[in-house]
């Protein structure tokens, strides 16, 4: 548990969950031998208390390996991207 101040006031509220995460949550709950209550509070405590910076920091996507990518391939294109994976040319044609 993250925080364990037994002077700490608690709030009562209603939250809507997805019933797969609840179903997470529970489980979890039951494995460390804690409330359903004590695993979202330390849910939320970690997410409100991440940085900033974690939120807007951009994905890149490094290609890797030998050649680089195909001619007149678009990482950008989910559409074209696409079209090309729905092409009927076998995988080592294309390397």
């Amino acid at each position: 548990m993250l925080h364990a101040d037994a002077k700490m006031r608690a709030v009562r509220t209603t939250v809507r969950l997805d019933d797969d995460l609840y179903r997470e949550v529970k489980a979890r709950a039951a494995r460390e031998g804690r409330t359903v209550a004590s695993v979202l509070e330390d849910a939320v405590r970690v997410g409100m208390h991440r940085p900033a910076d974690a939120e807007t920091k951009p994905f890149v996507n490094v290609p890797f390996g030998r050649g680089g990518l195909m001619p007149g391939v678009d990482l950008s294109n989910n559409s074209a991207l696409s079209d090309l994976l729905d092409e009927d040319t076998p995988l080592e044609q294309l390397r």
